[in-house]
């Protein structure tokens, strides 16, 4: 009787995904309704404590590939003083803008965590100049985003990948804007989930913004160049304009 008892008990796990039931939009994707992972996950089975999507965040937060982000300048390369982005201060930043979005939608904050923890995993030294001369040397060609799932699906644990949910893996895939519209129709470029979409606005709005304050504060830019009609809607100051956009 007592282990009956004790196994009616629901889990940690289980009471979050309940709340998300409850809390989440009826357009967020929930927890308990992943499509699932690559691998069964044998070795490591559902959690106790975590869903499936803070298993996911807690994976890349630990893997070497998030901590080598901290070496990787953003936009100015061997940049002096330690003021400058790097690319773990920008996944910091769009981490907050895409919380922030999520939240206000109440839409999955940890899917959406989980996919910009991931989202520039793939990003090689020397920012967009660096892959532009891998994609000149790499059969096939080369960008950061096929290269930051790779990392997640084969580089990772000696060759086993992070075993990451499908939500997160095609967030990661489908984040950049590139070249293209801010929100693409296009079913290969448009992430499956709202969450995953959201990450995509999240990093535009955060690298515009930094890249700017990054520039004043290297003396190439003054806030007085920016042409007035865009300050005039967004805002004179960093956090004013990251807010409007929000």
């Amino acid at each position: 009787m007592a282990n009956s008892s004790l196994s009616a008990v629901p889990t940690i796990r289980e009471e979050l995904e309940a709340a998300e039931e409850l809390t989440l939009s009826p357009l967020a994707q929930r927890s308990a309704r992943s499509r699932g992972r690559v691998h069964a996950d044998r070795d490591d089975p559902e959690d106790d404590l975590r869903t499936a999507f803070q298993r996911d965040r807690d994976r890349i937060l630990h893997s070497k590939a998030f901590r080598r982000l901290a070496g990787k300048t953003q936009v100015f390369l061997a940049p002096e003083g330690d003021h400058f982005r790097t690319r773990i201060t920008h996944t910091l930043e769009v981490a907050q803008v895409a919380r922030t979005l999520t939240r206000s939608l109440r839409l999955n904050e940890t899917l959406t965590e989980a996919i910009v923890m991931g989202h520039d995993l793939g990003h090689p030294a020397f920012g967009h100049a660096g892959e532009k001369v891998l994609a000149h040397l790499c059969p096939g060609g080369f960008h950061h985003v096929r290269q930051s799932l790779r990392v997640v699906d084969q580089l990772e644990k000696d060759g086993q990948g992070l075993n990451l949910t499908l939500e997160v893996r095609d967030g990661i895939l489908k984040h950049s804007k590139g070249k293209g519209a801010v929100l693409s129709d296009n079913p290969n470029l448009k992430a499956l989930t709202l969450e995953g979409q959201t990450v995509r606005l999240a990093d535009l709005i955060a690298y515009v913004n930094h890249d700017i304050d990054d520039a004043v504060r290297a003396g190439m830019l003054r806030v007085e160049d920016l042409p007035r009609e865009i300050t005039a809607v967004l805002g004179e100051r960093h956090s004013q304009r990251i807010d409007r956009l929000i």
